[in-house]
């Protein structure tokens, strides 16, 4: 498993790219099909009032969260291209350039602490 990372506005947005072979959650809106890779992660967008209250690049944002919204893919490079445009795109939505977002990569295990 990948725990894919975007970093920027003093905060961090993390989502998981189950790989070939391992076992990703299921619950409603998962892929129907048995996808080697599944990437899953929040959403969110930024909102007048109500949300939560998100410090980012030093200024209050109310966010709300959507839940999240499992893909899956045929490969790898696929579910990675489409985990960082993820990323980039909810830093995007409460007002972080793409340039201003540094991607992580970490390989975990599954069930490791």
């Amino acid at each position: 498993m990948l725990l894919i990372s975007g970093h920027g506005g003093g905060t961090t947005l993390t989502g998981t790219l189950y790989e070939r072979g391992e076992r990703a959650p299921e619950f409603k809106g998962a892929p129907d099909e048995d996808a080697p890779y599944v990437w899953v992660c929040d959403e969110f967008y930024q909102v007048e009032s109500g949300g939560q209250t998100q410090t980012i690049d030093g200024q209050e944002v109310q966010v709300a969260f959507e839940t999240p919204m499992p893909r899956g893919f045929e490969t790898r490079d696929q579910g990675m291209a489409a985990a960082e445009d993820h990323i980039r795109t909810q830093f995007a939505r409460v007002g972080v350039r793409e340039a201003d977002v540094e991607i992580e990569v970490v390989k975990t295990q599954p069930g490791a602490r």
